[in-house]
């Protein structure tokens, strides 16, 4: 069964215009389905993050945020699945399936399973391809005077006053009934 409702906005759409950069991935491309190995287990995939890698951003660039969004998601305000703070500016990769542990003072904050870290692509079954947003946000500070307790809907209301740029890929995941 798919659930028929009309197609969300882009989130990034609805904020303030920032200028972009450029994000690549050896493992997602924008617009092009998602291997399993970046799905939940839920739905028999291996959750890990994809490698990304960024280029081009401002030179005033203090640090970086990454997070993932399903806009797609039967919820009425969206999926967090990733939201990666407090990045280094010199950090201008990571790989695949990279831990906290490694990333030089970054947290993540709970995504919306309810745990700190990447949680994979799990749309409904039947429903259509869902887009899942990887944004990198160039940021103006150093660090988001946050803590790792914030919610993922906090973390983006200060990146609307601190983002310089951002880069955006969004592949999609589909779950066939």
């Amino acid at each position: 069964m798919t659930l028929e409702r009309p197609i969300a906005p882009d989130p990034y759409e609805l904020l303030p215009t920032v200028s972009s950069f450029t994000v690549t991935s050896d493992d997602v491309q924008n617009g092009e389905p998602m291997d399993a190995t970046f799905a939940h287990g839920s739905v028999g995939g291996d959750n890990l993050s994809p490698q990304l890698a960024w280029s081009g951003f401002p030179a005033e660039t203090r640090g970086f945020v990454v997070t993932c969004f399903d806009p797609d998601a039967p919820t009425g305000s969206g999926f967090w699945h990733w939201v990666l703070v407090n990045l280094p500016a010199d950090v201008t990769s990571l790989p695949r399936g990279v831990a906290e542990a490694d990333l030089g003072g970054a947290f993540t904050v709970r995504n919306d399973y309810g745990e700190r870290g990447y949680g994979g692509a799990a749309p409904p079954a039947g429903d259509r391809p869902h887009r899942y947003v990887f944004a990198v946000h160039a940021l103006d500070v150093d660090r988001l005077d946050l803590a790792p307790d914030a919610s993922p809907a906090y973390v983006g209301f200060n990146l609307t006053f601190h983002t310089l740029a951002r880069a955006v890929t969004r592949p999609t995941y589909q779950v066939k009934q």
